[in-house]
């Protein structure tokens, strides 16, 4: 019987703070177990696939919290305000949960719970597009935009990549400028 109080959320929040800890490389069943105080196999009463399974929850968890902290930034904004907000949410979350992020799948997989809470992650992106009047294939190869500019600059960010003195916030306006100005003149469908 799961220890009583004891939820698969909870097992996944611990499994986070863990990651957020210690890394990736952290996460093993004996770390969360002690982290939640229960024996190792007493986690399977919670996460039946084991450490697969608990990695598949997190993805879904942290796709699920990245998706809400881009719709409450872009939530009663539109346009450039919108898509700039979009972005420093994005790059805020990404780096202050750099191995959170790094737990975020960057491609699909055979899982539904996962492909939903991506559907509402790139929902959020598409709707914020929607004012420079994007439809169609041209709304998909416009988020795909966002996505790379936002994915290669929180990940450079979170690498070190970037260590010349220039201010790394006006760079990041700047890249939401070009990417805003770029979006005014994008092909209609």
């Amino acid at each position: 019987m799961p220890r009583v109080g004891l939820t698969p959320e909870q097992v996944v929040d611990h499994a986070l703070a863990l990651i957020d800890d210690q890394g990736p490389d952290g996460l093993t069943l004996a770390a969360v177990a002690a982290r939640a105080g229960v024996a190792t196999p007493s986690l399977y009463k919670h996460v039946s696939g084991g450490l697969t399974e608990l990695r598949r929850l997190i993805a879904v968890r942290v796709t699920e919290e990245l998706a809400a902290r881009l719709a409450d930034a872009a939530l009663g904004r539109s346009g450039d305000d919108a898509v700039a907000a979009v972005l420093r949410a994005y790059h805020a979350y990404a780096t202050a949960y750099p191995h959170r992020y790094n737990a975020l799948p960057q491609a699909p997989r055979a899982d539904d719970d996962l492909n939903a809470a991506a559907a509402r992650l790139v929902g959020v992106i598409v709707a914020v597009l929607r004012e420079y009047g994007l439809d169609g294939s041209e709304a998909i190869h416009a988020a795909r935009t966002v996505r790379s500019l936002a994915h290669g600059f929180a990940s450079l960010s979170i690498a070190g990549a970037f260590q010349l003195a220039e201010d790394l916030t006006t760079t990041h306006d700047r890249l939401i400028t070009t990417l805003t100005s770029g979006l005014h003149t994008w092909p209609k469908a």
